[in-house]
């Protein structure tokens, strides 16, 4: 076992347009600025309690901690049940189940009044604000998202770690072939650099987050997310602008994500076993000298 090399984060108390489109947006930089959202009315609004009574009886879907499994498409929940049980489930401690990239604003729609947009002098997908939900001690495994946006991730509720690191780091991520994940069986906070060497080489930046704060994370960024409380946060996203990763945000969209879910069908659990192999060995080939990697 082993330490993985890590690096804080730039965190700042006001983040000015110029300044992030000059520093962080141009040069792909990640930031946290503290108490972004202390001008929203959300920062004083938006607590579990709130949120449970504006959502009713809204059905919501949940995902878990469970490894990929053929039996179920990309990002295909594992379960659903109202929101307000689901909330009180996590208060008490009793639920492992998480809500990812759910556009609640949608179903809730006078949530959006408690937002205020940040003027970054990027057009923000104003259809796309999605939520996030998870109680104390649940992880997010290490991924990157499957259109590669620019991600402002705000935090509300308690307690949220990130890690995470560059694009540039997927050559050594154990990159699982027509996914944005690496292998799930790698301990990002206790690594076996025996099995997994490749990881000395990647530089992660490590987030600590609380109500109200603000993690800009550049397009194509992976991340890993373990929230130390129950919480909650809230996705802003812009497009990707580098051409190359706009091209891949459009093939995994259209193209990969749709050969992927063939593939599952036609093979099942052997499709899955097979890509993990694949990431797997190929990183033992560039750990013995067979091969080089260029990207």
């Amino acid at each position: 076992m082993g330490q993985l090399f890590i690096q804080p984060i730039e965190t700042i108390d006001h983040l000015s347009k110029e300044q992030f489109l000059n520093h962080n947006y141009k040069l792909q930089i990640p930031v946290i600025v503290k108490g972004a959202a202390k001008d929203w009315p959300a920062y004083s609004k938006w607590s579990f309690e709130y949120i449970k009574i504006q959502g009713k009886d809204k059905i919501v879907p949940l995902y878990d901690n469970s490894k990929v499994d053929a039996s179920r498409k990309v990002n295909e929940p594992v379960a659903s049940m109202p929101l307000a049980e689901y909330i009180d489930l996590l208060l008490a401690g009793d639920s492992t189940y998480r809500i990812f990239l759910y556009n609640l604003m949608k179903e809730i729609p006078q949530l959006k009044d408690d937002i205020v947009y940040p003027d970054l002098g990027v057009s923000l997908l104003r259809s796309m604000p999605m939520l996030f939900f998870a109680g104390a001690g649940s992880r997010v495994f290490m991924h990157y998202d499957i259109d590669l946006g620019n991600i402002y991730h705000y935090h509300f509720a308690g307690y949220k770690t990130a890690l995470i690191a560059p694009p540039s780091a997927r050559q050594y991520m154990y990159h699982v072939p027509f996914s944005t994940i690496c292998l799930e069986d790698i301990d990002f906070e206790n690594p076996d650099f025996e099995k997994y060497p490749a990881l000395k080489k990647i530089t992660f930046y490590h987030a600590e987050l609380q109500h109200g704060d603000m993690l800009y994370m550049p397009e194509g960024w992976w991340h890993y997310m373990r929230y130390d409380t129950a919480g909650f946060s809230l996705a802003l996203r812009s497009v990707p602008h580098k051409l190359p990763h706009l091209a891949e945000a459009v093939s995994n969209i259209f193209i990969v994500r749709h050969l992927d879910n063939l593939f599952r069908t036609a093979f099942g659990n052997r499709w899955i076993q097979f890509k993990n192999e694949y990431a797997y060995k190929r990183m033992a080939k560039w750990h013995n000298g067979i091969i080089k990697l260029t990207s």
